[in-house]
């Protein structure tokens, strides 16, 4: 059997001559961003060393290049295991890669050999067989690869905004000729998706069609899923007739007449922009619905003659806008590209492909795709036969939980680069939460919170963060006891694990609504815990927890513990009341802060 060794790093720190936006570290499934120190100085110390397990460790490199969307250029630098361990007695790697002078600083415990650490350490024991699921998927699959056409001020910028929760683009950088259909474009925000970026069809321009064309016909021909095109978005801003505008111009009337066959087989999503000028020009008219004036519009002066142009492509058409009280156009849109991407790129078998799961990934628009995300990889092996621990035996729950946590927030892939939601301290506090199911972890009362002046306040529903961060549990301080066991040494230990993906999913749905609209923006500890604590601090916990307790799973011929995940999975804590209410007094400046996580305990002890 051969000898696996794991790495223990105690530092990383990286150096470039040249301009670097932002650096993540990626290893086992996770990643944890570099801190800047000066310029183009990157430097990240662990205190408790960080094991990297497996063949290899990468580097996300994002330069500051600038293209039309505002996406930096990104280049992932691998770095292999053997190699580290190879040139290792100062305790120090270091090497030059793409530019880069890499520092790899390890522990003096040193490695640890076939997952027993050394010399006292604490890496756990036998995680080879335990993978998260979407490692495999994300290893097809890394990337949503999208192809956006359309001309300069058709409103993609937003489109692609709005859909993927990146930062909007400069409209003066949207040129005609300025976007190369070639390049990728990854946005450090949301690196789940790839943009292809074509400026449209400008008339006579025979070159741009050319190359648009030539460009989806070699992504068609590429074996390997993730080099694939996987959807197409042709942008067209609505015309208003009276006003003089018109729908195609010249270039795109020659794309549609003669090239569509070029998309055959490829997910493609006509998008028309502008919907709510419609909506007023209908408005205008005096029209009796509006509504239905704009829609029947759209049919004879858009999609109509489209269609005529398009012949037997098979397209879907879509109208959007980007004002307040019309984001149903970007849900339908998104809706409607998950469902031709999944029919696309369906599998033989009953799993999902990981086309389909990274497109999940990717959109920040439904969290019920998220949802279903999440179902869609966990039942494919570890939500299965936990009464049975089939596929945790011999493990501590510590590390069956680790698998699950990291498969569950992958789906929901948020702006994380500190990467809260990976760290211990937010998994000891799932842990602890799922505990109480029983009393393995004993609840606490409610809790004061801290106002603005420091000062301790009575409990009062609903519960309120302001400065300092105040959670339920002891942050950081400890494991709880139930996760050291192995799986097969606690009596009914799946009711743990079921209120522990179904408690994760409701506080990553919550967190999901409190964050909406600001994906640009980092995830905070503040954001974390106002929507740890609002679901903590309701009704439907309690419900939650109760009825999995006292869940009869003993139906022969059926996996009735899965199925009951998934029937409180879909249900939403948004619609719940107190959690809704608890939502919307939550202030602004709550979400922002990012102050460390402390105890109730640690709180009186600091106002002393």
């Amino acid at each position: 059997m051969p000898v696996t060794q794991h790495l223990r790093i105690s530092y990383i720190e990286l150096r470039s001559a040249k301009d670097v936006e932002y650096i993540e570290v990626l290893f086992h499934g996770c990643r944890r961003s570099i801190r800047r120190q000066d310029k183009n100085h990157f430097r990240e110390e662990f205190p408790e060393p960080l094991t990297v397990q497996g063949e290899a460790l990468s580097f996300s490199v994002h330069w500051k290049r600038w293209y039309s969307f505002c996406i930096p250029v990104v280049n992932n630098v691998r770095i292999n295991v053997r190699d580290v361990l190879s040139d290792s007695r100062s305790h120090k790697f270091q090497t030059e890669r793409s530019k880069l002078d890499i520092t790899i600083g390890l522990s003096s415990d040193g490695p640890s050999v076939d997952g027993l650490p050394a010399q006292g350490g604490s890496t756990p024991t036998n995680t080879n067989s335990l993978r998260p699921t979407t490692e495999g998927l994300l290893n097809q699959c890394p990337r949503f690869r999208i192809l956006v056409i359309g001309q300069s001020g058709v409103g993609k910028s937003t489109l692609i905004h709005r859909a993927f929760g990146i930062g909007k683009a400069s409209a003066d950088n949207l040129k005609p000729g300025a976007a190369n259909v070639e390049e990728e474009l990854i946005s450090p925000q949301n690196d789940r998706f790839v943009l292809h970026d074509s400026n449209g069809f400008e008339p006579a321009d025979h070159v741009n069609c050319d190359a648009v064309k030539s460009f989806i016909a070699d992504r068609k021909s590429r074996e390997p899923v993730k080099e694939k095109l996987h959807a197409v978005w042709l942008c067209f801003r609505i015309p208003i007739e009276s006003h003089g505008d018109r729908l195609l111009e010249d270039g795109a009337e020659t794309f549609l007449q003669r090239d569509t066959s070029v998309l055959q087989n490829i997910p493609t999503m006509v998008v028309f922009t502008k919907y709510d000028k419609l909506l007023t020009y209908m408005a205008m008219k005096r029209e009796v619905n509006p509504t239905v004036a704009a829609e029947q519009y759209l049919q004879k002066h858009c999609i109509g003659p489209i269609a005529k142009f398009a012949g037997d492509t098979d397209l879907s058409y879509v109208a959007v806008s980007s004002n307040v009280g019309l984001e149903q156009g970007y849900r339908e849109l998104i809706d409607l590209t998950h469902r031709k991407v999944t029919e696309r790129f369906r599998l033989q078998t009953d799993t999902p492909s990981p086309v389909s799961v990274v497109t999940l990934m990717a959109q920040r628009i439904i969290p019920e795709l998220k949802i279903r995300g999440s179902i869609d990889v966990g039942k494919q092996r570890y939500w299965r036969t936990l009464t049975s621990g089939a596929n945790f035996k011999d493990h501590t729950i510590t590390e069956c939980l680790a698998v699950i946590h990291t498969d569950i927030v992958r789906v929901w892939n948020f702006n994380d680069p500190s990467q809260y939601l990976y760290r211990d301290e937010f998994r000891k506090l799932m842990a602890d939460l799922a505990g109480t199911i029983d009393g393995s972890t004993p609840a606490p009362p409610r809790l004061a919170r801290a106002d603005t002046t420091g000062s301790v306040c009575k409990p009062g529903p609903p519960l309120l963060l302001l400065a300092p961060l105040i959670l339920p549990f002891e942050a950081g301080l400890g494991l709880a006891q139930w996760a050291l066991q192995t799986y097969q040494q606690l009596p009914n230990v799946h009711h743990k694990f079921m209120a522990y993906i179904v408690d994760l999913v409701h506080i990553l749905e919550i967190l999901f609504s409190l964050t909406a609209g600001d994906d640009e923006k980092k995830l905070t500890r503040g954001a974390v815990s106002s929507a740890f604590n609002a679901y903590y601090d309701s009704e439907m916990r309690y419900n939650v927890h109760r009825r999995i307790k006292g869940f009869d799973y003993k139906i022969p011929g059926r996996d009735t513990v899965l199925e009951e995940i998934i029937s409180l999975v879909r249900t939403s804590p948004i619609d719940d009341n107190d959690i809704s209410s608890a939502l919307r007094k939550i202030p602004l400046e709550s979400l922002a802060k990012d102050d460390e996580w402390l105890s109730n305990a640690n709180s009186q002890n600091l106002k002393a």
